[in-house]
């Protein structure tokens, strides 16, 4: 790769998912853990939802997605890419805070699976009260 060619970097999480996301000027190739997008993810509809960012911003095809993604599972993978690919959007400039904001990519989606509290079957679910 030369020295001339800007990378753009941005980290992004969703429950424990983390992607961490160079952004390189190009045609629109994506590749996750050196596999491709498509391959990646076993359904299409994740991919697209990781994509957000560039059709928000109209940058589809203008640059090249390398990605590491590890922990959580597929949906939060898809999540943590959506997140990391919109930071990284971000210090390629042109003003695209203001798109990505009004959309809701730049804010860390906080959900987490509730832990499991002792005395209950699972986070919330009791046993059956019997009254008599």
């Amino acid at each position: 790769m030369a020295k001339t060619d800007a990378i753009y970097l941005g980290t992004g999480r969703r429950k424990n998912s983390v992607a961490r996301v160079r952004l390189v000027p190009g045609k629109g190739k994506i590749t996750i853990n050196d596999r491709e997008g498509e391959k990646y993810f076993a359904r299409r509809g994740l991919l697209d939802q990781a994509l957000v960012p560039f059709k928000v911003t109209n940058t589809e095809n203008k640059f090249d997605v390398i990605a590491n993604i590890y922990g959580g599972g597929t949906t939060g993978q898809s999540g943590a890419l959506r997140h990391g690919i919109a930071r990284a959007l971000l210090e390629a400039g042109d003003n695209y805070r203001a798109d990505l904001k009004k959309a809701g990519l730049l804010r860390r989606d906080s959900r987490m699976v509730e832990r499991k509290k002792y005395g209950l079957k699972k986070a919330r679910k009791r046993s059956q009260f019997s009254k008599r």
